[in-house]
């Protein structure tokens, strides 16, 4: 995917698990939203700090950098 990059994909993984946690909290328990909590805390210290996990692994399996996670 040529547009595709970290940044987009740190934005992808965080959309997904969100809306899995959101699901799982409906059907199976609320306290999946406890995981939904935690990807809005991680985005939070993130966009403080700089340092993100999913950036990390994402690069590990090879994509390349974006504008913020380098």
């Amino acid at each position: 995917m040529p547009g595709f990059n970290l940044d987009r994909g740190v934005m992808l993984v965080a959309g997904i698990v969100t809306l899995v946690s959101v699901a799982l909290s409906a059907f199976v328990s609320p306290w999946w939203l406890l995981l939904t909590t935690f990807v809005g805390l991680n985005l939070l210290q993130a966009s403080i700090t700089g340092f993100c996990p999913a950036a990390i692994i994402l690069r590990r399996f090879g994509v390349r950098s974006g504008c913020v996670f380098r």
